[in-house]
């Protein structure tokens, strides 16, 4: 072990580890990047964190930068989840859910639990967290938080801050905040400390109060529904109360480390109702999407047809007999899950109604074991992401972005424009009801023409996106893989804001570096030659 390692173990409760083996399974997420951690670490309370943090800081001050990198089950495909230094690995002992209260349905927990075992413990009462990310057995909270995650029911059910209460953070120092909405007179309190928060609330309140104009007219901007990319500094205001949760979600762990958190459930029903759309070319969503919006449906998912035909090449039975109409040109998955079962019936009868007026073919599904035949439809996704051709492999770029739900079909039709250019299959899938679209191109990375493609395929999907004012990333975040894109969508301006914000809250520069603001070059230096999931077989990939 390493001095450094041996002193951290004398004082933390968790282990603490320099292991090659550990740390080349820690060196690799679920992105196209690779970098190893020279220490991990697996805490097993929030002393322990602190600590690390602490240290870091004091080696920090004297010029002596060892970065923090927080990390949960390895699902993040930006880079964000990958560090040089000391790696945080919550997924040992920090996996508790401390409380549940079902009748005031909150649930407060740790950051290392995953979104399976949580989905477990509520289902028993009757209870769920809506925006669930499709990889739930192996991705954590604190993940998804660090994120702000969708999932398929964030069409009706939000976004997850919506369901944060509270947040305990670590600090770069070391210090132990609480995050929530404040009053002017609380915020005024916080202003007053001497310590890094008192510094922190000073110094993000005085950069939202003097560019609080250009903020609003830059947030104007983004016509999309969902956005992840730099630090959400849009809603710390808002309906006169000042929160930093906004800015903690979504920030990837590079402004502060969760160590504890307090989310709002909801009531579960889980008997739905599951409609298929087939419909025959992609511009007839210009007018189904928004009347099918209209009807409130708990899921509005989508495949297209070229990812149907990439499954049937891999796997030519996988399908057989699920569909009416297989060559649709695009596939919708619309759910209800009103509580009365009548609502659900309306609901799908005129969402059937919209599609066959629109020359599409529908299949109704009332029971689990007829809706389970039509969801296999949608995660045969899987196939494509886990079945390497040849020396090929699906690829997660441009696998997270976002346009405005009127713009889907334009940019589905220019997006597959762009692939035929690069002789690419343009499979694409996602949350049609948000706008969200998914697409992993199949590439050999220990090719040189196969990386120059790449970076040719991302330049050109960027441009299309912000064109048609679309994010770059819903809710995967830029990380590294996407933050040399973040000028494109931003402005010199705001960019510069948010990265006075990082300053604010870590001047030393010791959480998670990198994550937010790499360069094109950094991801060419990290950039894996061998993409795998080596470390996800237990589980079938999602997306």
């Amino acid at each position: 072990m390493s001095k450094v390692s041996e002193y951290l173990q004398e004082h933390l409760l968790g282990e603490v580890t320099a292991s090659p083996e550990v740390r080349r399974h820690f060196a690799q997420d679920a992105s196209i990047l690779r970098l190893a951690p020279a220490i991990v670490v697996y805490p097993r309370n929030e002393s322990d964190v602190r600590k690390v943090a602490r240290f870091s800081w004091q080696l920090a001050e004297r010029k002596r930068v060892l970065p923090i990198t927080a990390r949960g089950g390895g699902s993040d495909t930006s880079g964000a989840a990958i560090g040089s230094g000391i790696m945080l690995v919550f997924t040992a002992h920090m996996n508790r859910i401390l409380s549940l209260d079902p009748r005031k349905e909150f649930v407060t927990l740790e950051p290392g639990v995953t979104y399976d075992k949580l989905e477990q413990t509520l289902y028993t009462h009757g209870l769920f967290l809506p925006p669930c990310p499709a990889s739930k057995q192996f991705a954590t909270i604190g993940g998804g938080l660090a994120n702000n995650a969708l999932g398929e029911k964030s069409v009706k059910y939000g976004a997850t801050a919506q369901y944060v209460e509270q947040l305990r953070v670590v600090l770069a120092n070391g210090e132990v905040i609480e995050t929530g909405p404040l009053s002017k007179r609380q915020l005024n309190r916080k202003l007053g400390l001497s310590s890094l928060e008192g510094q922190i609330y000073r110094g993000i309140d005085k950069l939202l109060e003097e560019n609080a104009d250009f903020i609003k007219r830059e947030q104007e901007q983004i016509k999309a529904r969902w956005n992840a990319i730099g630090y959400n500094i849009f809603d710390v205001k808002k309906k006169g109360n000042f929160n930093l949760t906004p800015l903690i979600l979504g920030s990837q762990g590079s402004l502060g480390i969760i160590t504890e958190a307090t989310l709002e459930v909801v009531g579960y029903n889980p008997r739905t109702t599951l409609l298929l759309a087939s419909l025959n070319d992609l511009d007839s969503l210009n007018d189904v999407l928004p009347k099918i919006l209209a009807l409130k449906p708990s899921s509005l998912e989508m495949i297209n047809q070229a990812a149907i035909s990439q499954v049937t090449a891999i796997n030519p039975h996988q399908l057989s007999g699920l569909m009416q109409n297989p060559g649709a040109a695009i596939h919708l998955f619309i759910e209800f899950d009103n509580l009365k079962e009548g609502a659900q019936k309306a609901g799908a009868k005129k969402a059937r109604k919209i599609t066959e007026q629109a020359g599409g073919v529908t299949q109704l599904a009332n029971t689990a074991p007829e809706q389970e035949k039509l969801w296999k439809i949608r995660h045969s996704v899987a196939t494509i992401l886990s079945e390497p051709q040849g020396h090929a492999k699906a690829i997660p770029i441009t696998e997270d972005i976002c346009v405005p739900v009127q713009s889907l079909a334009d940019f589905l039709q220019k997006a597959e424009a762009i692939y035929r250019q690069n002789d690419l299959v343009a499979s694409a899938w996602g949350h049609a009801g948000d706008g969200i679209v998914r697409m992993q191109p199949v590439l050999d990375l220990a090719q040189l023409g196969d990386r120059q493609k790449l970076f040719r395929l991302t330049d050109d999907i960027a441009n299309l996106v912000i064109s048609l004012g679309g994010t770059l990333s819903a809710s995967a975040g830029d990380g590294r893989v996407r933050a040399p894109y973040a000028g494109k969508q931003y402005s010199d301006g705001l960019l510069k804001l948010m990265l006075e914000v990082k300053k604010i809250f870590d001047p030393h520069g010791i959480l998670n570096p990198g994550v937010k603001t790499a360069s094109m070059e950094d991801v060419r230096t990290l950039l894996r030659g061998d993409y795998n999931l080596n470390h996800r077989h237990e589980h079938l990939p999602r997306s």
